[in-house]
Formats: C-alpha cells, sequence, structure tokens
C-alpha cells in the first residue's frame, strides 16, 4: 500500500488560482468517488479550505497514476499552466506533511486549531461517501490525536487563534478600531459566525446576514442583530467594516451593486472566501479599502513561537511513529500468521500417528489435539513478538523472512 497527495495553498499560489481548484462539500463528495473508481486507487479524502486543496490517496505501490490530471479531469482544467503551484508528496514525506498540516504548524496564523477541525470533516466527509479506506483512516485519525494533543498542550504564545483575529490585530497595528464600529458579517457558516463573534467581543455593533430560503432555526452569534440577505446593500453605507465569509460559488459583494449604493464614509472590505465573495475590482475604488485571504500572514517570529514549534514537533514526532508502527505492523502481521499456522500443521503432523496410536476415546483425541494446536500457536506467537520487542527492526524482519523461507522448503 501506498500513500501520496498533491496540494496547492497560500505559500504557492495566490487565491484567484486557489479558486479554480477548490472544492464546495458536495463537490468534495462527488469528486472522491470519482478518484476511488479509477485502477489502482483504494481510498480518496479531499481537504478543501480558504487556504489550500488537497488531494489524498492510498494506492498500490506499482500505482503510476498522476493526481495532477485527475485533478484537472475533475474540475474541467486543460493544460498544464498550473503545474507549478502544486507540491506532491508520497510516503514519509506525505504522512509528514498530513501531521504537521493537522497540528496547525503549516497555517498562515501558526498554531491555528480551524484546520483540525477541517482534516477532521475531509475524513468524515470522505467516510459518508464510502470513499476511504483502512490505512488512510488511521492515518487522518493519529493526525488530528497529534493537532489535538498539540491543542492542549502546547501553547503558541502571541498567536492569534484564527484569520479574523489576525485582521483585527493588524487593523488594530494601523489605528482601526473596531470598537464602536458598524459591522456587517455576510454569511452565517462556521467562518461567518466565528468573524461575527469575534467583531462583537471586540466591541463591534455587529449585524449578520441570513439567507431566507433557510428553513428551521438559525442562530447567530450573541449580542448580534440580523438582517436578510438581499437587504445587504441597504445596509452597507452604514457600515465601517463588512466581512464577508460564505461558500458561495458567486460574489456576495459584485461591483455592479456598488453603483447603486452612496457611500459616505470610508469602507473596509475583508474577504474570507475562497472563491472570492468581494470583487477583487473594488478594491481600486476611492473610499474602499479590501482585504483578502493573503492580506493577513504572519510576519513575526519570536523565540517563544520558536519554543512553542519545538514543543509541537515532538509531539508530531511521537504520533507519527506510532503511525508507523502500526503500518509496519498491519503488514507484518499477516506473514507472522501464516507462518503460525505453517508450524502448527508441521506439529500436527509430526504427532498426529503418536495421538492415533494412543488410547482413548475419539472425541477426546481430536479435544486433544485442538488443544495442543491452540497452544502451539501460543508459543509461536509468543516467539515470535517477543523477537520484535528485542531485536532492532531490520534484523527482526530478517528472522521473519528466513522462517518464511523454512516452511517454503518445506
Amino acid at each position: 500500500m501506498s500513500i501520496s497527495m498533491i496540494g496547492i495553498d497560500h505559500n504557492r499560489a495566490p487565491v484567484d488560482i486557489r479558486a479554480l481548484f477548490s472544492f464546495t462539500k458536495r463537490e468534495a463528495g462527488e469528486a472522491v468517488l470519482a478518484v476511488k473508481e479509477m485502477e489502482g486507487v483504494h481510498g480518496c479524502v479531499i481537504l478543501s479550505t480558504c487556504n489550500r486543496m488537497e488531494i489524498w490517496v492510498s494506492t498500490w505501490e506499482d500505482w503510476d497514476g498522476c493526481l495532477y490530471e485527475m485533478l484537472c479531469q475533475i474540475k474541467q482544467i486543460s493544460g498544464q499552466s498550473y503545474r507549478d503551484c502544486f507540491t506532491a508528496r508520497r510516503e514519509r514525506e506525505a504522512v509528514e506533511h498530513l501531521f504537521y498540516l493537522t497540528a496547525g504548524l503549516k497555517s498562515q496564523i501558526l498554531g491555528e486549531d480551524q484546520i483540525l477541525t477541517q482534516v477532521k470533516d475531509a475524513l468524515s466527509l470522505a467516510r459518508d461517501a464510502f470513499a476511504t479506506d483502512g490505512v488512510l483512516e488511521v492515518l487522518f485519525r493519529m493526525a488530528v490525536t497529534a493537532g489535538k494533543r498539540i491543542k492542549s498542550e502546547v501553547v503558541f504564545h502571541r498567536a492569534n487563534p484564527s484569520v479574523i483575529h489576525q485582521a483585527i490585530h493588524m487593523l488594530h497595528g494601523q489605528g482601526f478600531q473596531v470598537a464602536g464600529k458598524k459591522c456587517m458579517v455576510i454569511g452565517n457558516g462556521e467562518m461567518g459566525k466565528m468573524a461575527a463573534q469575534t467583531l462583537a467581543q471586540a466591541g463591534g455593533d455587529v449585524t449578520v446576514t441570513v439567507r431566507q430560503y433557510r428553513s428551521g432555526i438559525v442562530n447567530i452569534p450573541q449580542g448580534c442583530q440580523r438582517i436578510d440577505y438581499g437587504q445587504r446593500m441597504e445596509l452597507l453605507p452604514q457600515c465601517d467594516l463588512v466581512v464577508s465569509a460564505t461558500a458561495s460559488p458567486n460574489c456576495t459583494l459584485p461591483e455592479e451593486l456598488f453603483h447603486q449604493v452612496e457611500l459616505t464614509k470610508p469602507l473596509l472590505l475583508i474577504d474570507l472566501a475562497v472563491p472570492r465573495d468581494i470583487d477583487p475590482s473594488l478594491g481600486q475604488w476611492d473610499g474602499i479599502t479590501l482585504y483578502d485571504m493573503d492580506s493577513f500572514r504572519e510576519k513575526e517570529n519570536v523565540p517563544e513561537r520558536e519554543e512553542s514549534f519545538r514543543q509541537a514537533q515532538a509531539i508530531v514526532k511521537e504520533q507519527m511513529d506510532e503511525y508507523f508502527q502500526w503500518l509496519e505492523g498491519r503488514d507484518i502481521i499477516p506473514r507472522i500468521k501464516e507462518i503460525q499456522e505453517e508450524a502448527v500443521h508441521d506439529l500436527d503432523l509430526r504427532i498426529h500417528k503418536i495421538l492415533q496410536k494412543t488410547p482413548m476415546e475419539d472425541a477426546d483425541r481430536q479435544k486433544l489435539q485442538q488443544t495442543i494446536e491452540t497452544a502451539a500457536g501460543k508459543v509461536v506467537n509468543k516467539m515470535i513478538f517477543g523477537l520484535r520487542d528485542c531485536l532492532e527492526k531490520d534484523v527482526f524482519l530478517e528472522c521473519v523472512a528466513g522462517l518464511e523461507k523454512v516452511y517454503e522448503n518445506a
């Protein structure tokens, strides 16, 4: 079994290129099934966030497929134009990347924990679509376990927990205070709720848009007001700050709608969506300042954070070692089972005549033989696993290979 992945992220491509390869939940569900149906692929997980998109597969060792070509086929993108924007990883390099990623060590905001939830959701989506397999299940679960440990055991000094926190921190450094400002948040999903809650906690007067077609009770963060999505342009001239964070494939704030409103004061627009929610051309308008996901990268590299990074690395290494032990055991256990069966069969042949000549009832003889077989299996297991615990890995594997040859030649 082999692990491969291909990914594009904020370090290799701007938001507009990342948007071409992003997936909604529905699209990701369809895509993982399409990839799994390809020859040689056993499982697939797709991780698609604002900062990155990654496709993970487990395949046969000799699989020679191209994930980039698969992706372009799914997204209906032709040519090799964007190949340089992607990074491909295999085996240990891929595993290490996932552990570091899930721990928040590759995020724009170092140590942020949104990625932990996003990785869990990606695995859950693939599982619900019956597109994952045992190897990817264990790999992603162990990466999530590492992320949880880091979240509870490591403090990232001065790190902001999300992009919206980092945005407010940056604006504060530029002299913009959220407190007392009229704010509108377009979108009431996970990112939108976090933005609204954070702005409200910073003292902003926050209104959240809600779409009419949503059925049932729609919850908004405490302290926030709500309006219908269709009324957003009526409220916009009163706003000092507007954040848009939806999963919509279309712009929530296209330029043409701004021709219908009159802005009487400076307006800050923050686009936290991929694909973009806010028309980029609005950044050229007088009185409007536009930020997107790529505007809020951390640049500080303080000693305290370096120490936190080292602590997180130690946890990642420990959890990775546990994963590879599982992976190696997964491959070796069927071989040990075969050796055990061959050894028990060998013993059966050697004691069969003795048991046949032993005076006893047939039922007792059969029961005795089964007891001997069970005991023999336990002895073989104890010997082999005992060797595993007291020998170096390479020496142990040589012993297993030697035992296999003994019974091959028997």
